[in-house]
């Protein structure tokens, strides 16, 4: 047998790739209409518990088409007291296989990968669930993916206002400093959670809550609004799918089962069901179902992590990487 070598890619050499916006969303669409299509395998996340901290983590599988390295598996530690320690939230790890015969390829550095692809699939349903002239963004958190929902999304839409929320004020007015840096134009740090999301165009919930508990009104959601609410305890009230026209979720097998998501219980309740779902993102991404088909339709996406997009993403870093030099080479057999 021939050696075999693989490529280790760590969080410098992820911040060295400097993928551009748009290549972060070309990426993570190509994976989404992949998986529409029914090219992918995915199988639904599964938790460990520690039982050591407030916190677990999340194990994420799937096969993308039958590209080179593009199986994989990724690991990530979900703890929200880490910031008492001056440590993000997540910890990921991303392995990638050759679906062909399991040759391990690739290992990378995930926490960013998860930021990315997150906030990728928010403003991905965004360009078709979304009204196209929508001007103001309300986003709750400040944490971990909430960065890159925000950046994306005002790739996109270039937004007129920008109003963030989070429970703590050193959190959400530096987070608003950060953006207002980066992106160029105000950001307005709300004191609560209905200044925040009253009126705004599309509303993004990314809490980071302890327990379940309804902080966002439906009341507060206007008519032909997108609302993305995806916290892992929920903070929407059982009214919320009520008043949509649609609901679409990233993928019905690991929305409908499992202890975590904002819409668990939705689908408890039977208000999220085969029935009620629309679609899953893949699908409209794929052109197999219309997206928004009005400006009256008030659109719900629930997208709980594809490890697709993971997959999708961590592939498209590696083929820059190795376009240009970036990475360690490291002997596995």
């Amino acid at each position: 047998m021939d050696p075999i070598y693989l490529t280790y890619l760590n969080r410098q050499d992820i911040e060295a790739l400097k993928l551009s916006d748009q290549e972060v969303l070309d990426a993570i669409e190509s994976g989404l209409a992949r998986q529409g299509r029914g090219e992918a395998v995915i199988e639904p996340r599964v938790h460990l518990e520690p039982k050591l901290a407030d916190g677990h983590f999340n194990v994420l599988r799937g096969v993308l088409g039958t590209a080179n390295n593009a199986a994989g598996v990724k690991i990530v530690g979900d703890f929200v007291d880490n910031y008492k320690f001056g440590m993000p939230s997540e910890f990921g790890v991303l392995l990638l296989f050759d679906p062909r015969n399991g040759v391990p390829r690739a290992i990378m550095d995930a926490s960013g990968i998860t930021d990315m692809r997150t906030g990728a699939v928010t403003a991905i349903g965004a360009k078709y669930l979304a009204r196209k002239n929508s001007k103001v963004l309300g986003h709750i958190g400040a944490r971990g993916t909430a960065y890159w929902n925000v950046r994306l999304l005002d790739h996109l839409f270039a937004f007129d206002e920008i109003r963030v929320h989070s429970r703590r004020p050193e959190s959400r007015n530096g987070f608003a400093e950060r953006l207002s840096r980066d992106l160029g134009k105000k950001v307005i740090a709300t004191e609560n959670w209905r200044a925040c999301v009253e009126g705004a165009d599309i509303v993004v919930e990314a809490s980071r809550l302890v327990e379940p508990e309804p902080m966002l009104l439906t009341s507060w959601i206007k008519s032909g609004a997108f609302v993305v609410p995806y916290g892992t305890m929920s903070a929407v009230e059982l009214s919320l799918t009520d008043i949509m026209s649609k609901l679409v979720v990233d993928d019905w097998g690991q929305c409908k089962s499992g202890k975590f998501g904002s819409l668990r219980a939705h689908v408890e309740a039977g208000k999220l069901s085969e029935e009620s779902l629309y679609a899953e993102l893949g699908q409209i991404v794929a052109g197999l179902k219309p997206g928004r088909e009005s400006e009256n339709e008030t659109i719900l996406l629930w997208h709980r992590g594809l490890s697709l997009s993971d997959i999708a993403l961590g592939h498209a870093m590696l083929k820059k990487g190795e376009l240009l030099g970036i990475g360690q080479r490291l002997r596995y057999a």
